[in-house]
């Protein structure tokens, strides 16, 4: 099911794209430029379906047919969207309980976009109508390389209120438990006077006047991502129908914010996983730090294989309080970090940057000024490298360390009544995974959904495993933590990992519960950090958001104590021999970066681990590798002095032999390395 790369001879490079915002002549132009930039797939119909379905059943075509046939004439593969995304105006007014109605209980009116309750049956019928037109259509249409559901599902109508999605979610439960009692049971209803005698009494976890159950939050999530998972199921099943040769897939919004889906069950779903990724700026010291841990988790959503770049931008977008324009180069250097990590295709938003509409001012392929820019003139050098990297295709990225992460323990820290809001999911998961690159050992990250039946197989593959504030942590996940330390690999789980299970319930007997007979740790009552607030450790680091009163069991070595405060004398670093050979660490607070960097350090050595290439200065080192051993390094100096790197081989950027690399501030190398005899 590789046909989406198909007749492509370097990697897949192209954006999506919006003709219907222009008139017919500026298509011709369109082509030509793209073919001038080396764009060999475009994303077509996105959020086309009110001009593709005008009044109900009655469908317009006819532009729609010039489009793939002019793009196909100019050598341009389609993944063709099902236009699913926002639906038309025409349903709001003859439906209008199809629209999303958000937790203060307001309905959301017709005039943005992806405005259509995930659980509604009018906008399933409507839907499942236009896919099956699109595929009857155009599932032989010769520029069809991909199916692309939808639209960046549930990015702004991933959990609804209203009845009908209140009535889903009560049928989703009777499905979940077999009977009331269990669902008391699993919510701790007996707290509050929340008792159930039945299932239609239980309502979605709207406004209330206090805070919400934690387990009933944590099921509405799961709920609401289980129903925009079989909307896009439903368009599938039809594409794969009428149309079962063709690939079908939808755009992710990996990152390192909570999302609201389970990416990693999704995953299971797609024929290629794809992502969309715009840097964050102000929200990270590094925003690229954050594009290389999204790009990893991505892989790691892909369970390794190649995928999808679906969209990124040029430079600016129109969505942020100050859109801030990409320096000359960072588009590249932006490209390659994907393409380092495991991306098999790089596309954009978009084509040709809008006239008018809500992202006017989000930057695109071809700018408001044209193609005589720098910064297309920019896309084309793009073009033509990824163009030249097509040799890369289908080999893929792995690393000695892995980094466990969940998307269902992020909706659990979503919670309001966790013992600190300082600590994130993901915040000290995406620190270890910075330092570790900075380290040029790089990290793998692995989400617990990608891997449901051989979890444990896949995290015993690594030599170090990293647990970092796995709140939620289920029994199948603690075992599998469990046996990959009982198979050789050194684990290091840090605070506030392993406390409740599945249905959000504190696991009895002390924290760290599902890690405590591994770790050999005990903690009795978590100490958390006002904000501005350290605690020195006897080893003379610092650290600050966490602290905790624990005890160790006598074959635990202890590493460092607290020295002051309430946890004075208790543990805050330990380490346990197994019998494996391998070591179970435990970290109790959180480290700055110097003394996290080095407690890293210390696990990798012990477990053997190196770095992929040596390097000075801050050099991003990433290599990729082919079944039949060949390998590529990707060298990317984000620094502003120049670096060396030591390789062999001939750099695929520049287009030369090299032996040993230096890196100007910004540059970039590719390199098709040699073995030790050549």
């Amino acid at each position: 099911m590789q046909r989406w790369s198909d007749g492509a001879a370097g990697l897949v490079f192209g954006s999506d794209y919006n003709p219907e915002q222009w008139p017919a002549e500026v298509r011709a132009d369109d082509v030509r430029l793209m073919q001038r930039a080396g764009v060999n797939l475009v994303s077509v119909g996105i959020f086309s379906w009110g001009l593709l379905e005008p009044r109900p059943g009655r469908f317009d075509f006819g532009w729609f047919d010039a489009v793939l046939d002019d793009l196909h004439a100019g050598g341009i593969g389609v993944s063709l969207a099902t236009a699913t995304a926002s639906p038309p105006a025409w349903l709001g007014e003859l439906h209008p309980e199809v629209l999303p109605v958000d937790a203060d209980g307001h309905r959301v009116v017709f005039g943005s976009r992806q405005s259509w309750c995930p659980s509604s049956p009018v906008y399933r019928e409507r839907s499942l109508a236009l896919v099956e037109a699109l595929a009857e259509r155009y599932g032989q249409h010769p520029a069809l390389r991909l199916w692309h559901v939808s639209n960046e599902l549930g990015c702004h109508n991933a959990r609804c209120y209203c009845d009908v999605s209140a009535a889903a979610f009560r049928t989703w439960l009777a499905d979940r438990y077999p009977d009331v009692a269990a669902l008391n049971d699993a919510w701790a209803t007996a707290f509050w006077s929340q008792h159930y005698t039945s299932f239609e009494q239980v309502q979605v976890p709207a406004r209330t006047s206090s805070f919400h159950n934690p387990a009933q939050a944590l099921d509405f999530a799961r709920f609401s991502s289980d129903e925009l998972l079989g909307q896009h199921l439903a368009e599938k099943d039809v594409l794969r129908r009428v149309t079962p040769e063709v690939p079908v897939t939808t755009n992710f919004m990996i990152g390192s914010q909570l999302n609201p889906m389970d990416y990693g069950r999704w995953a299971r779903e797609q024929d290629v996983v794809a992502n969309d990724h715009y840097l964050i700026h102000g929200n990270y010291d590094d925003p690229r730090a954050e594009l290389a841990y999204s790009a990893d988790l991505t892989r790691g959503t892909a369970s390794g294989q190649p995928w999808l770049l679906m969209e990124h931008s040029t430079s600016a977008v129109n969505w942020q309080p100050v859109n801030v324009a990409k320096p000359a180069g960072e588009m590249l250097q932006d490209s390659l970090s994907h393409v380092a990590r495991g991306a098999d295709g790089i596309c954009f938003f978009q084509w040709r940057a809008s006239a008018g509409g809500a992202e006017q001012w989000h930057s695109a392929l071809v700018p408001h000024a044209g193609e005589d820019t720098e910064r297309f003139r920019e896309v084309t050098e793009l073009g033509a490298l990824l163009g030249r990297l097509g040799e890369l295709r289908g080999s893929t990225t792995s690393n000695d360390v892995a980094i466990l992460v969940d998307w269902q323990n992020a909706w659990a820290m979503e919670s309001e009544t966790l013992p600190s809001r300082r600590v994130g999911h993901a915040d000290l998961a995406l620190r270890v995974h910075g330092l570790l690159r900075e380290a040029r050992t790089g990290a793998d990250v692995v989400p617990v959904g990608a891997h449901p039946h051989d979890l444990a197989e896949v995290l015993a593959g690594y030599r170090v495993l990293v647990v970092p504030t796995l709140y939620l942590c289920d029994d199948t996940t603690a075992a599998a933590v469990t046996a990959a330390a009982e198979s050789g690999t050194h684990v290091l789980v840090t605070y506030f990992s392993g406390i409740v299970d599945e249905t959000a319930r504190v696991r009895l007997g002390g924290y760290p519960g599902a890690f405590r007979d591994l770790l050999g740790i005990r903690v009795e009552e978590f100490h958390p950090l006002p904000d501005g607030v350290a605690g020195e450790l006897d080893d003379a680091t610092v650290g600050d958001v966490w602290s905790e009163i624990a005890t160790a069991d006598d074959d635990v070595e202890v590493l460092s104590r607290y020295a002051e405060g309430a946890t004075a004398g208790c543990p805050a670093l330990t380490r346990r021999d197994l019998p494996s050979g391998a070591r179970a660490w435990y970290l109790g607070t959180s480290l700055d970066d110097e003394a996290l960097a080095g407690l890293l350090h210390a696990v990798c050595t012990t477990a053997g681990v190196a770095p992929v290439a040596e390097a000075s200065g801050p050099v991003d080192v990433v290599r990729r590798r082919a079944a039949d051993g060949r390998s590529w390094l990707f060298a990317l100096n984000h620094g502003e002095e120049p670096a060396t790197v030591t390789v062999r081989g001939f750099d695929l950027v520049a287009e030369v032999d090299v032996d040993g690399l230096d890196l100007e501030p910004g540059a970039s190398a590719v390199v098709r390395e040699l073995g030790p005899g050549d």
